[in-house]
């Protein structure tokens, strides 16, 4: 791919130097550069999210929904018990 980029002045030093260093190409040396400082920024190892045994559940989870309806009633129940 070819592009047009401005680089700043300690940059452009740095560049030369090693240029002359290597006797390198001003390709080569931007090239090798730039694979190496993103090469450190691209995770190299993939996420993984922990697992955890939770048991078995204790509760039908197919009837979940009559389930919860059931603890908010009682949960409504004692509030007005308590008078709130």
């Amino acid at each position: 791919m070819r592009t047009t980029i401005t680089l700043d002045p300690d940059v452009e030093e740095l560049i030369r130097r090693e240029m002359h260093e290597r006797r390198a190409s001003f390709k080569q040396v931007v090239n090798e550069g730039l694979r190496v400082a993103l090469r450190d920024t691209v995770p190299t190892d993939a996420f993984e999210t922990p697992v955890f045994d939770l048991g078995v559940p204790r509760a039908d989870l197919d009837r979940a929904l009559a389930l919860v309806g059931a603890l908010e009633d009682e949960e409504r129940l004692r509030r007005l018990a308590a008078g709130r």
